[in-house]
Order: structure tokens, then C-alpha cells, then sequence
């Protein structure tokens, strides 16, 4: 339907899971899709699956979210060849799965590092060009768990309420600039990390969706498409459950 015809989009976290899902989705509709991932590598698991004429449209860049420098350098040379940049997808993250009494604070730290303090940055530095071109669309990965909490996540669950509160705050201080900022929650999404845990940590949930299944990470990819093209030109400030009414 070229929905995201001539826009520029640059997905974190693209290689893999539900990120290259959106890469897929963005590419399909005419985006330009520019991956930030550490592990860039992972995109020939499945570039050769798609039509020439999108792989043409994806550019992979080994990028570090975390470091800033880096990130901001990636995103000025997109910007001088590309002119504008139209679309950011805030999907990179990582989750740890323990008990409060367990929580390792290590990884507590490194959760919010990567999930919020990265995102805020990588939000800032695109929303500066944003500005001058006063447009754009900033989507971000939150999570079921950030809105209702989960038992023996609450560190993740943390992190994605943080992503919550940013999506909210960063709207309203946007909006006069003419960006959106949205936010998705998915729930329990067949996605391949969570297959790893499915059965060990959360086999008895899937009782709790209203669906009865676990959803599928194209689902998920459908609604960054929504708040990535002009379909939702009037929203902002929202975060968009894809949960299939999920009772944690």
C-alpha cells in the first residue's frame, strides 16, 4: 500500500525478533530503513527471504546504542544523505526474568541503561532533526508488564514503566514541533526470546489471554506501522496495548 513511501525510518534493535518483523513491515510500504543493532550480523537470517526491490531498502549499521557518540554520529550522517529522517522506532531492549528477592542489580542497571537511558538519548538527537523539519514519528517499545507490573519481573517491568513516563513527557514536549510520540505494549508475543523462556517461566500464563495464543511479532509490527505512517497524524502521547487481553 506504500503507506511509509520516501520516509526514512531508523529501527533500533532491527536484526532480529520483533524489530526485523518491523523492518520488514516499514520496508513493504516504501520506507527506508536504517538498523541500529550491535549484532547487525543477524540480518542475513532472513534479508534473503524478502523481494529485491526491499532488501534494496535496508542498510544495516553495527551501532551500539549505548554509545552515545557513536549513535549521534550514525544519525547525522543519515540525515546529510538522506535529508530528513521521518521515523524512529525505539525497539532495542533486554529483559531479565527474577523474583524481587533475587533481582541482580547489575543487570537492573544495564535494563535501564539500554531500555531508558539510550532510548531518552537516541530520542533527543533524532527529535533535534525532527524539529527543524517539523514532523516526525517517535515509537516506542514499551511493554504489557510496564502498564498492569508482572511477578518476577519487577525490574523489566520497571524499566518499561520509565519508557511509559517518556513516551508521555516527550509528546508534550514535541508536539509544538509537529512530532508524535507514541509507545506500544505488547504482551506475550511468540517472539524467539520469549520462546527460550516459555516454557520454564511462563507456561501457565497463556490461561490469562483472552485470545488463548501467544501473539505473533508481525502483530506487534503492525502498530509501529500504524503510528509510523499519516494514518495517525492526530495521536500522540499514547501507548497502544497489542495484548490480546491479557489479565497479568
Amino acid at each position: 500500500m506504500n503507506r511509509l513511501d520516501n520516509k526514512v525510518c531508523i529501527v533500533t534493535g532491527g536484526a532480529k525478533g520483533i524489530g526485523a518483523s518491523i523492518v520488514r513491515k516499514f520496508a513493504a510500504e516504501g520506507a527506508k530503513v536504517y538498523i541500529f543493532d550491535f549484532d547487525v550480523a543477524s540480518i542475513e537470517t532472513w534479508i534473503n527471504e524478502i523481494p529485491e526491490s526491499q532488501k534494496k531498502l535496508i542498510i544495516g549499521r553495527s551501532v551500539d546504542i549505548c554509545e552515545f557518540k557513536a549513535v549521534t554520529n550514525e544519525i547525522m550522517q543519515i540525515k546529510k544523505a538522506e535529508g530528513h529522517i521521518d521515523v524512529l522506532a525505539n525497539n532495542a531492549g533486554i529483559v531479565s526474568y527474577e523474583m524481587m528477592s533475587m533481582i541482580d542489580y547489575n543487570k537492573l542497571r544495564k535494563m535501564f541503561d539500554v531500555n531508558v537511558i539510550a532510548l531518552i538519548n537516541i530520542t533527543q538527537t533524532v527529535a533535534r532533526v525532527m524539529a527543524r523539519q517539523k514532523s516526525g514519528s517517535i515509537i516506542n517499545m514499551a511493554s504489557i508488564v510496564g502498564l498492569q507490573g508482572a511477578k518476577g519481573q519487577l525490574s523489566y517491568s520497571a524499566t518499561k514503566g520509565a519508557v511509559i513516563s517518556v513516551t508521555k513527557s516527550a509528546a508534550k514536549e514535541l508536539c509544538e514541533s509537529g512530532i508524535r510520540v507514541n509507545a506500544i505494549a505488547p504482551g506475550m508475543i511468540s517472539s524467539e526470546r520469549f520462546q527460550n523462556v516459555m516454557q520454564e517461566k511462563f507456561s501457565n500464563r497463556i490461561e490469562t489471554v483472552g485470545f488463548g495464543r501467544l501473539g505473533t511479532p508481525d502483530e506487534v509490527a503492525d502498530a509501529f506501522l500504524f503510528f509510523a505512517s499519516d494514518e495517525s497524524s492526530y495521536i500522540t502521547g499514547q501507548v497502544l496495548a497489542v495484548d490480546g487481553c491479557i489479565n497479568l
